[in-house]
């Protein structure tokens, strides 16, 4: 296997384990009204937050798109005359065929809100109808928050990076040699984003740290391969992961009052999970994990399990009600599984392969007007 071929199975497999544990997260959140808080504070402010982290696992497929995205940019033979076509419809596609899923499982079991408790994810997170704004409003992926498929707020932000992608592999260019000064301003933006609650401050740097992986991947893959700098990456592990889940670790020891230190560390999270991209590449330990079998599959599915998961989870929460919040996780990831496999099939593969033909089309379109 080539080392090109290896990096990219790996990055393939972390962003399986990343949707894996939104999946979690999100069942944590359904789980979360009937445990005690002695027990959600054992779970969410100890080490085994690493497991489900929500927002942060996002954070992730934002480095890894700023990475794989802008990696084809780089190419002799690219142009954006294939991107945009080709990506947009990546996107878009697989979107409506989700939020088509939504509205058949909202429609055929119906949701009663008063059965919920107000502030948890069933009850506030989950539409409980749909009618044609709402479902072309969150088809188009303009609006900040959408509730008949909850995660579509990421794609969102997805979305708007396809589109300045030009801007981000210019800037990551034009500053290659200045790439550490870049990415610490990467860093504190999305410190300063939380601080002054701006969400493109606080993700498009995220993205950002991706690209500049991408510009500098030959440089990453010569340092890696120097002896001596082979005992960094255990550490550079550790703080990865502490970084992405700084901000709940510390709860026990900041008080209510701590808003700033609360931001701050939440802030170092997307620079945690650029990290953990970046680990992939050079630590052979974790990229080794990252290409197993059960990796490489959710891999494959990453993609569907993230867009029909949580439809799937908020119509087992109301069918079976929040006393019965164990066995909706219990069958709720296995059937979310099976979903996403039958989605990729059906839906996300097929859509790829319009999106090449698309992209290749209006590639030699453009060809020929300019020949």
């Amino acid at each position: 296997m080539s080392e090109s071929s290896a990096r990219i199975t790996g990055l393939d497999g972390l962003r399986g384990f990343a949707s894996l544990a939104v999946v979690l997260y999100h069942l944590s959140l359904i789980a979360k009204p009937e445990l005690s808080e002695t027990a959600w504070a054992w779970l969410t402010q100890s080490p085994l937050k690493i497991v489900f982290p929500g927002t942060e696992s996002v954070l992730v497929f934002f480095a890894l798109s700023g990475l794989v995205v802008a990696l084809p940019a780089l190419r002799s033979d690219f142009t954006w005359t294939r991107y945009y076509p080709s990506r947009l419809l990546r996107l878009y596609l697989p979107v409506f065929g989700a939020l088509v899923f939504a509205t058949v499982l909202i429609i055929a079991i119906p949701r009663d809100p008063a059965s919920m408790p107000s502030g948890t994810w069933l009850r506030d997170a989950q539409a409980t109808s749909v009618t044609p704004f709402s479902f072309l409003a969150e088809a188009s992926l303009l609006p900040s928050s959408y509730d008949i498929d909850n995660v579509l707020w990421s794609l969102r932000w997805e979305l708007f990076f396809s589109l300045l992608l030009p801007l981000f592999v210019w800037l990551a260019i034009r500053c290659r040699r200045a790439s550490p000064y870049l990415a610490a301003g990467a860093g504190l933006a999305t410190i300063a984003g939380r601080i002054l609650e701006i969400d493109a401050l606080v993700y498009f740097p995220v993205f950002l740290l991706g690209t500049l992986v991408a510009i500098n991947l030959n440089s990453i893959r010569a340092f890696a391969q120097r002896q001596r700098n082979r005992m960094l990456w255990p550490a550079l592990a550790v703080l990865s992961g502490g970084l992405l889940v700084a901000s709940w670790l510390a709860r026990p020891i900041l008080d209510d009052g701590s808003e700033l230190a609360t931001d701050v560390l939440w802030g170092l999270a997307g620079v945690g999970a650029a990290l953990i991209v970046l680990l992939v590449i050079v630590w052979p330990v974790l990229r080794r994990a990252c290409e197993r079998p059960t990796a490489i599959w959710l891999g494959k599915v990453s993609f569907s399990l993230y867009l029909v998961h949580a439809p799937v989870l908020g119509t087992l929460g109301y069918l079976l009600g929040l006393e019965r919040w164990w066995l909706v996780c219990l069958i709720g990831l296995p059937v979310s599984l099976g979903i996403s496999a039958l989605f990729h099939r059906w839906v996300e593969r097929p859509s790829h392969v319009l999106a090449r033909r698309i992209g290749s089309y209006a590639a030699q379109r453009a060809d020929a007007r300019t020949g």
